[in-house]
């Protein structure tokens, strides 16, 4: 077995391998090992994604990605237990690396390399009636509900993606992933296939074109039936404690209840526990859960 950096954006017959091994793992463990953006970096080249591979007479045995903050990794399922994961950990050195699932395998592995759990994901969903009960937005006199699209036509392109920015870093100014973001990285974002406009949802000071506060759903066809998720939703640093954060995140939960949806997602820190009370309040319940283990 071989362990050499390769840059997969331009070896998209290793990238292929790759999201092949992605989608066995995947159906082996019942978790993507893979985030989106991950996923994204095996062929996108503006992502800046570091890659790993470990390789056996040409053979994709695992991989691991990296970005500027994390990384992640996968082994081939009939490649487990012989050292893989723990060769792309070596060479990954300190690293902080995501387990998605936290399954029993990934905690084990952790542990007897001396890795200590540092941040845990929580993935929670509301469903069926508990959804419906909670999809309810009631319009309010001092803010206005536009979806992107709308607000483009009334405030222009510009306006509106610089305000979303402003509201969005204000909103995670502490957020490794979600903070920060630029013109550029809105662009890419909104290149992901299963981006709409119509999904993207603002709630604009009545009157002015000044942004309280965004709900960006994502709507996920790759199961049957399709459903919705909280993708990210924030307030603008003006507009915090006027009690609008309920309705902004109800105005989203309607939006996808009236596209279908029977079952939404969201995901959320779990040292956040205010959040966390504030969605097990609204009928959400924990369904799954990730994890970065840092070394000691």
């Amino acid at each position: 077995m071989k362990i050499e950096p390769i840059d997969l954006p331009a070896r998209p017959e290793l990238a292929d391998a790759a999201r092949a091994l992605l989608i066995d793992a995947a159906r082996t463990d019942g978790v993507d090992a893979f985030s989106e953006q991950f996923l994204l970096g095996l062929a996108d080249a503006r992502l800046g994604h570091r890659h790993i591979l470990a390789l056996d007479e040409g053979r994709l045995l695992g991989l691991a990605a990296c970005d500027g903050s994390s990384c992640e990794l996968a082994v081939a399922p009939d490649a487990r237990r012989r050292g893989v994961a723990t060769a792309l950990l070596a060479e990954l050195g300190g690293r902080d690396v995501w387990a998605h699932g936290n399954l029993p395998a990934a905690r084990s592995l952790a542990d007897g390399l001396g890795r200590t759990m540092t941040r845990r994901l929580l993935v929670m969903a509301v469903e069926g009636e508990a959804l419906q009960e909670v999809a309810r937005f009631e319009p309010r006199a001092d803010v206005e509900a536009l979806d992107l699209a709308e607000s483009v036509e009334r405030f222009g392109r510009d306006a509106v993606e610089e305000a979303w920015l402003s509201a969005n870093n204000e909103a995670f100014s502490w957020h490794p992933e979600q903070g920060g973001w630029d013109r550029a990285r809105l662009a890419r974002a909104q290149e992901a296939d299963w981006f709409a406009e119509e999904d993207v949802l603002f709630l604009w000071a009545a009157g002015e074109p000044v942004m309280a506060g965004f709900h960006w759903t994502k709507w996920h066809t790759e199961e049957d039936p399709a459903f919705g998720e909280v993708y990210v939703v924030g307030l603008a640093s003006a507009f915090r404690g006027r009690g609008l954060g309920d309705p902004l995140l109800r105005l989203g939960l309607a939006h996808m209840a009236g596209k279908g949806a029977g079952r939404v997602i969201l995901y959320v820190e779990a040292e956040n526990e205010p959040a966390v009370r504030v969605y097990r309040n609204l009928g959400f319940a924990i369904v799954e859960e990730h994890a970065v283990w840092s070394q000691s």
